[in-house]
């Protein structure tokens, strides 16, 4: 009876306890499957990080001329400033400027500024018989400010954008024009080969793909403008008017993103441009950037077709076949955007 009694015991607490050791074995086992997963991320993360050193490390920069009607704006001088700390972080080259705005201070002024970002061998061509003579409000003024020459002997932009091409390999280099189509148009009158044989990507700042009004780029040229638009031979994207306006330079950074630095011909040109405080559109530094960090996401492309320009300088887009884009940009992309640029804009050169 007791040893039967005490059998009977037992069995009762071996089934009390199977549940329980069950319930134990699940949870150490989930523990295990958990601290497996974790550790599989964290080897894939490792790897993702990996790859993307080797791949940053491996991308050559992209080899730049930058055409520019300097002087007429001040989001000029921020697209050039933002190449040149581009080129400083390797992601960049800039071959040459050469500009549109046909003005004695224009290329003086790109000099100054090549300077001061301590690249002054950068070569700069000027255009012949071009538009907006006028000195606009601030290349005499930063000039005279610095104390530089407003004398220079520069080569014809077409020459200089023939030379340098011939000189880069194929398919290799991109072009931001953020001016007039004169220089371009000239040059695909002549050379649409060696355009077609070296340029990746014309990245510019012309038009508006919202409403019919004709952008100043386009309308201040308008016969060079349809003949660029109408002719490229390879890939162009647009960042129209409406991108610009929808993203803004605020001014107060202008002195404490600048606090590095006494003096540059850049905060100088935004000082003298407009009357401060004014949070300045970035129409040209959107095509500047989106020309080097073509797939960071700042933006999303139109679908594929052809840039049309009319008789009045309107621009139209016309989706189909064509290897023509524009920009177009969400809330999340300007603020991610305005950040780029502010801090590209802004960096110091490198000493």
């Amino acid at each position: 009876m007791l040893r039967g009694s005490f059998s009977s015991g037992r069995i009762s607490a071996s089934k009390a306890t199977a549940p329980l050791q069950s319930r134990l074995g699940r949870i150490i086992l989930s523990r295990a499957r958990k601290q497996a997963v974790r550790v599989y991320k964290s080897y894939v993360r490792y790897f993702l990080l990996l790859l993307l050193t080797f791949s940053l490390a491996a991308a050559q920069p992209v080899p730049i001329i930058f055409d520019t009607d300097m002087g007429n704006d001040v989001d000029d001088a921020l697209a050039l400033a933002l190449l040149h700390s581009c080129e400083t972080r390797g992601e960049a080259k800039i071959l040459a400027v050469t500009i549109t705005k046909d003005n004695r201070y224009a290329a003086p002024y790109v000099t100054l500024f090549n300077r001061f970002y301590l690249r002054p061998d950068i070569p700069i061509g000027i255009v012949k018989d071009g538009v907006t003579k006028d000195d606009g409000h601030y290349l005499r003024t930063v000039l005279q400010s610095f104390g530089a020459s407003s004398e220079g002997s520069y080569p014809d932009a077409v020459q200089l954008l023939r030379k340098t091409l011939a000189a880069q390999p194929d398919g290799s280099v991109v072009i931001v024009q953020v001016g007039f189509s004169t220089n371009l148009a000239r040059l695909l009158q002549t050379d649409r080969e060696l355009i077609a044989k070296k340029v990746r990507l014309l990245s510019a700042m012309a038009g508006n793909f919202v409403e019919t009004t004709p952008e100043f780029n386009v309308v201040k040229d308008i016969p060079s403008a349809q003949k660029v638009f109408g002719e490229w031979p390879g890939d162009l994207v647009s960042s129209g008017y409406e991108v610009g306006r929808a993203i803004r330079y605020p001014a107060k950074r202008i002195d404490s993103d600048f606090a590095w630095t006494p003096k540059s011909p850049l905060v100088e040109a935004y000082k003298a441009y407009r009357k401060m405080p004014y949070d300045e559109p970035l129409w040209d530094p959107s095509a500047a950037l989106y020309a080097v960090r073509p797939d960071a996401g700042y933006y999303s492309l139109s679908p594929a077709g052809k840039i049309e320009v009319d008789a009045k300088g309107a621009t139209r887009f016309v989706p189909g076949e064509g290897r023509q884009h524009y920009l177009i940009v969400n809330e999340e992309q300007k603020a991610r955007v305005l950040e780029a640029i502010s801090l590209l804009a802004s960096q110091p050169p490198a000493r």
